[in-house]
């Protein structure tokens, strides 16, 4: 695919991918979207990636929905996309073949780093990531309500499972402008820091030299499981036979093996 509003580089296992069109602010549009997705499936087969980092060309994340692109959406009257009718979708599974859904689903560890205002679906995709670092003065809104929307993109489904439905109920009824730093205690960050590209580049950098490629993904498919369809007692048992499946792999044995030696694993 011909990359013009997004990019991407993969260094030392980690991808990051940025959403490219700082002179929109990123603001995000069919053709974007469509990006977005397909870098997303290239990344997903590939053994040498451990981690996907996404943020923001320039000073900005992503200020949501292009301005043309929500007037075009008044002259049809309806929501559209603009992905072509035959897409398919990296990740996904039972319960999250939707977007930004299939981001819970996605093989690897998607880690946002915030480095500037984010708005709407930038906010959706952002909340739909594994692992979230935000710039303290970076200015967020979930901005729909001030646009005459309802809760987009299943930010009514995320954001009270991060935050608790009060304080989602406070971003998602007023539209109002939150801040990194405000939001600093509410856990829906990992960290609000000075630099979070670096911050998640650091973080990705440890789980790439100290952690199993195939247990993080498991883990990781678990977390998805556990959060829409599983119970307490499927988990522990689901729990037991990945455990068992992972104590015959070669994974296991190295982890073992430096463990009981005392030594960084070479997975």
């Amino acid at each position: 695919m011909d990359l013009r509003s997004t990019r991407y580089e993969v260094v030392d296992r980690i991808a990051t991918v940025w959403l490219d069109r700082p002179h929109r602010s990123n603001a995000w549009t069919g053709r974007m979207h469509a990006e977005y997705r397909w870098i997303f499936e290239q990344l997903e087969s590939r053994d040498d990636v451990r981690a996907v980092i996404v943020t923001g060309s320039g000073e900005r994340f992503c200020v949501g929905g292009d301005s043309d692109a929500l007037r075009d959406h008044v002259e049809r009257g309806r929501y559209d996309t603009g992905l072509p009718l035959e897409h398919s979708r990296p990740g996904g599974g039972t319960g999250f073949n939707a977007d930004f859904a299939w981001q819970l689903g996605y093989r690897h560890p998607i880690i946002a780093a915030v480095n500037g205002a984010c708005a709407g679906v930038g906010l959706a995709l952002v909340l739909f990531c594994d692992l979230r670092f935000v710039a303290s003065d970076a200015r967020m809104t979930t901005a729909a309500p001030k646009l005459g929307l309802p809760a987009e993109y299943g930010m009514s489904w995320v954001l009270p499972r991060l935050v608790g439905t009060t304080r989602a109920a406070d971003l998602l009824f007023s539209g109002r402008v939150f801040t990194g730093e405000e939001t600093s205690e509410w856990g829906l960050w990992n960290a609000v820091v000075d630099d979070p590209l670096d911050a998640a580049i650091a973080w990705a950098q440890r789980l790439a030299s100290t952690t199993g490629p195939i247990s993080v993904t498991t883990t990781k498919r678990q977390l998805a499981a556990d959060l829409v369809h599983n119970s307490p007692e499927t988990s522990v048992e689901e729990s037991l036979q990945l455990m068992d499946t992972a104590m015959s792999t070669a994974e296991y044995a190295e982890g073992i093996a430096a463990f009981s030696e005392r030594r960084e694993p070479n997975f």
